[in-house]
């Protein structure tokens, strides 16, 4: 076989190395316990404001605690499998790394690789690791991490490391917080961990080191086609201004008002208390989760999903951008202007897996309310009027300095190029970025981005697209509009994309076809407004 062979390629692809397993049982709670365990305790917990803060509850609607039971993740991994069967060990090792990290890691442990179906249906799977996977990432991978290797990149794609030598009634789980002898006791009697200070438990590094992700294209017979960085938030955190002043958790983790408990059991009064929330990008998967509870064996109660995803789309429309109309030229035959998005986030709008974007819906309309002109409509399944993408997926929008044309639509978008050529959502399919004009964090310098985090396509070239910032220009023909003409613009998301969903129509297998019978049942609701604006033209 020439190139690379499918050894290699394996090897390359999920690096594995086994974890001192001389020094475990192999037993599922030789390492990690489940959530429950914690969750005993660290419920029941009250801010000053009176809000209910309690950990468990919190986490367990999160994608945090969901991530092995998100069925577009489950579609995602038997896409793969089906496309590079050759590889389907390999693949669902990588994929069950940061997704089922609990039960990944002790298998790594005992020498084996990671699975992902094995361990499903969720609830109902009798795999040795069942119960871990279920758990998602959960309370005591997170709190286990060790300081050592973070920030190095032998960290990233969720190579993390947790101590392994010392046996369960002794290992420490780390926190903000000194914990007294008392508390220690009480902690370690209960759950069979030693609380310990530890300031990297606070650090973006640990976050970076599964939300850091390098993955390997192969074709059909194995051989490795090349590199793509997929979600890389962490590298485009370290690449902007917010690295000097916010962290991950500042922003996903926002702290509780005033002093609060952290356990119900002889808790005492903290400050900065990290909620955990992990509101972030994702408004849509707890509301499917929902919805679709039995099938996906959800625990969590229908009133935390639902606040999950109220939390995320609140923070997303409070926190993500801001829109501004610059009315520039008023002609005998057209109007011309600018619409400005600023990225207030600390990474590129939108960010992490490629399935998201974010786009610009404009009109213009007369003094009667009729519209002149409109660009970016979305329709009831999710699809974007005029977007090349949507319609075939062979094609894709390219990023616009002006447009001119309704059929014309400004999208903010990482589209990934196949190894023979053309658009792709099949991540094992994808070596590069045919474009990638989302919106850079302010302080990002692209001329400077390495590789993993470079704009692609004629974003790269566009003076007004720069960190903090994109600028585009409109140009629009006035007709026999009656003034004044109102211009109206909304910047609008979508956590995953009309085309990313569509294509898994393809794959004749339960998960894929789930998740599609899902999206379709609930398009209409797939996308949200993150910023809107309004400007008069006389």
């Amino acid at each position: 076989m020439d190139g690379k062979t499918i050894f290699g390629a394996l090897l390359t692809l999920i690096a594995v190395q086994p974890l001192a397993a001389q020094h475990n049982t192999g037993t599922a709670d030789s390492l990690f316990r489940t959530a429950e365990v914690c969750i005993a305790c660290h419920n029941g917990l009250t801010a000053e404001s009176g809000q209910d803060i309690s950990i468990g509850f919190d986490w367990r609607s999160s994608m945090m605690a969901n991530s092995s039971r998100d069925p577009y993740w489950q579609a995602g991994v038997r896409r793969e499998v089906m496309d590079h069967q050759v590889a389907d060990a390999a693949i669902q090792d990588k994929c069950a790394t940061c997704h089922m990290s609990m039960a990944r890691y002790m298998a790594h442990a005992g020498g084996a690789s990671g699975a992902v179906f094995a361990n499903l249906p969720i609830g109902d799977s009798e795999h040795p690791g069942s119960s871990l996977a279920a758990d998602g990432v959960s309370c005591t991978v997170c709190h286990q991490v060790r300081a050592e290797g973070l920030e190095d990149p032998s960290s990233y794609s969720g190579e993390f490391k947790v101590d392994e030598r010392t046996p369960l009634g002794e290992r420490p789980v780390f926190g903000p917080f000194e914990v007294d002898d008392g508390r220690t006791r009480v902690m370690h009697s209960s759950s069979g961990f030693k609380p310990e200070e530890a300031r990297h438990i606070e650090s973006s590094a640990l976050c970076g080191s599964c939300h850091t992700l390098y993955t390997h294209a192969l074709n059909e017979r194995g051989e490795d086609m090349g590199e793509l960085a997929e979600p890389m938030p962490y590298i485009e955190w370290l690449h902007s201004s917010y690295r000097e002043t916010q962290s991950c958790q500042s922003c996903h983790m926002p702290e509780a008002e005033g002093e609060a408990n952290v356990s119900n059991v002889l808790g005492q009064p903290r400050a900065n208390v990290s909620r955990h929330v992990f509101r972030g990008g994702n408004f849509f998967m707890p509301r499917m989760l929902n919805r679709y509870r039995d099938e996906l064996g959800a625990e969590a109660l229908a009133v935390e999903f639902e606040a999950t995803a109220r939390r995320s789309a609140e923070h997303l429309a409070s926190r993500s951008a801001t829109l501004t109309v610059e009315p520039l030229v008023v002609g005998s035959s057209m109007i011309s202007f600018d619409v400005v998005v600023q990225n207030l986030a600390g990474h590129k709008l939108p960010t992490a897996y490629p399935s998201r974007r974010a786009w610009l819906h404009v009109t213009v309309t007369d003094r009667n309310g009729v519209v002149i002109f409109e660009s970016g409509a979305v329709r009831e399944n999710g699809s974007i009027v005029g977007n090349d993408n949507d319609a075939d997926g062979s094609r894709f929008e390219p990023h616009y300095r002006t447009i001119d044309d309704p059929d014309e639509v400004q999208i903010y978008e990482a589209i990934m190029e196949h190894y023979n050529g053309g658009p792709t959502t099949g991540l094992l399919n994808g070596v590069r970025y045919l474009k990638d004009n989302r919106v850079l964090p302010h302080g990002f310098d692209k001329s400077t981005a390495d590789w993993d985090i470079a704009v692609a396509g004629d974003a790269a070239e566009d003076e007004n697209f720069v960190g903090g910032h994109d600028r585009v220009r409109y140009e629009v023909e006035k007709s026999t509009a009656g003034w004044p003409l109102t211009i109206s613009a909304e910047l609008l998301y979508q956590p995953i994309s009309y085309r990313w969903a569509e294509n898994l129509a393809d794959y004749d297998a339960h998960e894929p076809q789930r998740f599609v019978r899902y999206f379709r049942s609930m398009s209409n609701a797939s996308y949200q407004l993150l910023a809107e604006t309004t400007a008069e033209v006389n």
